[in-house]
């Protein structure tokens, strides 16, 4: 049996789920998130707690129970507090700059790189080198993140590059010279 699908997850104040068929609804003070569940799964929503079951022991039913479970607490999570993500530039020259729904990212290529921001997504300019990328889905805010971030991915000689705020890099020790 999953542990993780097992959890009871209690709703925050301010927050509702609704289950419809294989579909979940989860609303709150920051916005509205849902998701289409497997048919293995059974979701019920008693007592401010929304709790998943198992319809039938089987091994995918097992792992289909705790992805759902995490799922569903990201949902709650994400309508209630919301998600964020910061990244850095690192390096001469590397610098962000953010106007309406556009990031224009200075990395050291022959000319600036546009981003365009979804909708669902706010990016919020703490300095001219760290962005905040602020949303109610996990997996968009980080997948978003993961794409500005790749842009220019931070390199292990000198540890330049666009990171994720407080990675560390492991850095590699350059060329020997020759005796």
């Amino acid at each position: 049996m999953s542990r993780i699908g097992n959890r009871k997850l209690t709703l925050a104040d301010g927050v509702t789920a609704t289950v419809e068929g294989n579909k979940i609804t989860v609303k709150g003070s920051k916005g509205e998130l849902s998701y289409n569940f497997s048919n293995l799964i059974e979701v019920k929503v008693e007592d401010g707690a929304v709790t998943t079951t198992q319809k039938k022991e089987t091994k995918e039913a097992n792992v289909m129970q705790g992805t759902t479970n995490s799922l569903i607490k990201n949902m709650i999570d994400g309508v209630s507090k919301g998600f964020e993500k910061g990244l850095e530039a690192v390096g001469v020259g590397y610098r962000f700059a953010v106007s309406g729904k556009k990031i224009t990212i200075n990395a050291g290529y022959s000319n600036p790189v546009e981003v365009a921001v979804p909708d669902d997504i706010t990016v919020e300019l703490v300095n001219n080198t760290e962005i905040l990328i602020k949303g109610i889905d996990k997996q968009k805010v980080s997948e978003f993140a993961a794409n500005v971030r790749k842009v220019r991915m931070p390199e292990p000689y000198k540890g330049k590059g666009i990171r994720y705020k407080g990675e560390h890099i492991r850095r590699k020790e350059g060329k020997k010279a020759a005796k």
